[in-house]
């Protein structure tokens, strides 16, 4: 059995064990999907998705529960981790705003990307747009929501797609990042990458 967490604080969090437990069903995949609020639900895990959101209240929940060091060390020593959204944001290296520049936010701090929040804009700039992934697909329908965008990379981080030069879905090692809501699709593409690429391999 696959054992996949979804980090619970906020944010999308049953629109991805929706899919997770669709793509099991369809793949006949042996995923359980499991939701993570307290530092013991993160043992036994082969992987976490960190889901879109508010990133800021993901990272002031995740400190608050004791979450926030233990899963930066999973992901250290390996575990596979997906996030969307705000929940590349919580991944990154490196945040600013749109608005006000650099933020003081806390993340994990695990992956080499600079985000800029809200790069796509507000609430009502929210748009869908047709994707050409890297090895996931072509016309993956990609739900902008307040999504920020990756606006630098180093060391093994590769960029899988852009949209108008713009980078918003990377990889490095045992981490996955889209700046999108893949979960608020039909399409299973992103997810099943994520469990046969990155957690089965």
């Amino acid at each position: 059995m696959i054992k996949i967490g979804v980090l619970g604080f906020q944010g999308r969090v049953y629109e991805h064990i929706y899919m997770l437990k669709i793509l099991a069903k369809k793949y006949k995949i042996p995923v359980e999907a499991v939701i993570v609020k307290k530092k013991d639900r993160l043992e036994g895990l082969n992987g976490i998705i960190i889901p879109g959101g508010e990133s800021t209240t993901i990272s002031v929940l995740a400190r608050k529960f004791g979450v926030l060091d233990e899963l930066k060390k999973l992901i250290e020593d390996g575990l596979p981790v997906m996030g969307t959204c705000a929940g590349t944001i919580f991944l990154a290296k490196k945040v600013s705003d749109r608005v006000v520049g650099e933020v003081k936010q806390e993340t994990l701090s695990s992956m080499n990307i600079e985000v800029v929040r809200n790069y796509f804009g507000r609430q009502r700039e929210s748009f869908e747009i047709d994707l050409d992934i890297q090895n996931i697909g072509r016309k993956f329908r990609a739900i902008f929501i307040r999504s920020p965008a990756i606006t630098r990379y180093w060391g093994r981080t590769r960029v899988l797609a852009k949209l108008n030069g713009v980078i918003v879905a990377a990889e490095e090692d045992n981490k996955l990042a889209f700046v999108f809501h893949p979960e608020l699709t039909n399409d299973l593409r992103v997810h099943k990458y994520f469990i046969e690429s990155f957690v089965a391999r």
